[in-house]
């Protein structure tokens, strides 16, 4: 479900904390709908999986930082399901959320998927969101970040997830899909509504790891690696 944008989302503070919007009534009937629509659509879908890593060909023995492009989010649960969490029934994601009012209700559709939201972004309660990201991931749980999201620019790594990745010792796992038949929004990144039946080409890209010790020039080589890999394996 992509994001849309608020002229000027407010976000409440508590005691110098931001404190991110929960999700409302109203949101939860609609991520209640589209849950349902998601299962029902994935039930329909043919997967055929390209795996580089070795991460998804079996059950991952190692706790993983999942990065997937914001135009692909309809399906990233789902995949998160069908090759992690089917396999290994004690392994739980924790994903990246906005932590405007818009956000509230893809917050409200990963609970159902069993997925713990943690909110914030680039621009609004990032250092807070990232520290309880990397807080999860030291617990061992999985980790889900849009590395482009949630306002882009399309296709370009954003810092969040190599800083993610510095703080935890986690690889990073690029992930993409291709739909052979899908719905395209006029979004800021263009983003895919696959189709009932259509085929889903997902490929998983070469793992990559930040060093606990990686400069600024170090962190910024590897910002450019996985961008450049995510869009290699990314077919529009």
């Amino acid at each position: 479900m992509p994001q849309t944008q608020s002229p000027k989302p407010k976000v409440q503070k508590r005691g110098g904390v931001i404190i991110p919007h929960a999700p409302k009534w109203h949101q939860r009937l609609v991520a209640a709908l589209i849950f349902a629509l998601a299962r029902g659509l994935a039930a329909t879908l043919r997967f055929k999986l390209d795996d580089a890593s070795g991460y998804f060909s079996d059950r991952p023995q190692e706790k993983i930082i999942f990065a997937i492009w914001h135009n692909r989010l309809a399906l990233a649960l789902i995949l998160y399901q069908r090759y992690v969490a089917r396999r290994d029934r004690q392994r739980r994601l924790v994903a990246l959320v906005s932590a405007s009012r818009d956000g509230g209700l893809l917050a409200g559709i990963m609970e159902l998927f069993k997925v713990i939201p943690v909110r914030g972004s680039s621009s609004r309660r990032g250092a807070q969101a990232l520290r309880e990201m990397a807080s999860w991931g030291r617990r061992g749980h999985d980790l889900a970040i849009t590395p482009d999201g949630p306002r882009g620019p399309c296709y370009k790594v954003q810092e969040g997830v190599i800083s993610a990745a510095q703080l935890t010792g986690m690889p990073i796992v690029p992930v993409a899909y291709h739909l052979n038949w899908k719905i395209r929004l006029k979004s800021w990144d263009r983003f895919q509504i696959p189709l009932p039946f259509a085929r889903c080409e997902v490929t998983i890209g070469n793992a990559l790891r930040v060093p606990h010790e990686t400069d600024e020039a170090g962190r910024e080589s590897l910002r450019q690696k996985l961008e450049t890999e995510l869009r290699a394996i990314s077919r529009d």
